[in-house]
């Protein structure tokens, strides 16, 4: 009993104590945020970078599809590919003859996915994909109009190339490409960093630059190395009548051509050397 008034006066001088929780001091936030933004530094980029890469997986195997689907069409009409100069504007009109191509396969009801031809990381592209490739009519002998205004899909073309022609033969490749083989930094669907070929025999690859990629259309040629980089030298051309020849279709993005072979009413094939 004697401990109480002493156990009484601990007890109230505890209870009159206040704690406060210690807060962080500016420096120590500073270094916070410092370490953050450093973080953020290094995980952001690397995460566009494989965003990027699944990206363009996805475009290889669109490439690769197309290829298909273009090589099961020949086989239904006389191993002859997809051809914009050889369908009558009755049959399939377009207000380019470029987008023909991708028709012809719509419209014998072989590739008729739209989103096959646009990369979503093309600065080209809208944001959206079109409806159609044909209009979803009775008669289906003209192209959707969500695909064709304003759009450049993310390919170019060749027409006029049969099964029987050479397998280094280019059937398809990424928009962009140019007569000293690069990309464009302007019309490239991955800028000037390179773009997608795919070849006749099935081969389809990513080049940064076309250099000693094609094999010469020459047909009196005895070289039997690629050291080349116009892929107009390598596409099938007619000695007899060049304006038979093979040509590249390609519609120009919004921002301007920038040095892309493609056009809308096709870019014939020169002799390679």
């Amino acid at each position: 009993m004697r401990n109480q008034p002493h156990a009484s006066r601990a007890s109230a001088a505890h209870a009159g104590r206040t704690f406060t929780s210690r807060g962080f001091t500016l420096i120590e936030l500073l270094t916070v945020i410092a370490i953050i933004g450093i973080l953020a530094a290094i995980v952001i980029p690397t995460v566009g970078t494989v965003r990027e890469k699944a990206q363009r997986a996805v475009d290889a195997n669109n490439v690769r599809e197309i290829l298909k689907a273009a090589q099961i069409y020949a086989g239904d009409n006389n191993d002859r590919l997809p051809d914009p100069q050889s369908i009558a504007t009755s049959v399939l009109n377009a207000p380019s003859r470029a987008l023909l191509w991708p028709g012809i396969l719509a419209k014998n009801n072989i590739l008729t996915d739209p989103t096959f031809y646009f990369a979503k990381n093309d600065p080209a592209f809208s944001g959206t994909y079109p409806q159609f490739i044909i209009n979803p009519s009775t008669a289906r002998n003209a192209l959707h109009n969500t695909f064709t205004n304003a759009r450049s899909p993310s390919l170019e073309f060749v027409g006029g190339i049969k099964m029987s022609d050479a397998p280094t033969s280019p059937v398809i490749y990424t928009r962009g490409l140019q007569a000293n083989g690069t990309w464009s930094a302007t019309s490239g669907v991955y800028k000037d960093t390179g773009g997608y070929i795919a070849f006749l025999g099935g081969n389809v690859a990513f080049f940064s630059s076309t250099a000693g990629a094609f094999v010469s259309n020459n047909p009196t040629s005895t070289s039997q190395t690629r050291t080349f980089t116009d892929v107009r030298q390598a596409i099938p051309i007619n000695t007899a009548n060049a304006a038979a020849s093979a040509r590249i279709y390609g519609v120009p993005p919004p921002a301007g051509a920038g040095g892309m072979l493609g056009s809308a009413g096709g870019t014939l094939a020169t002799r390679g050397p």
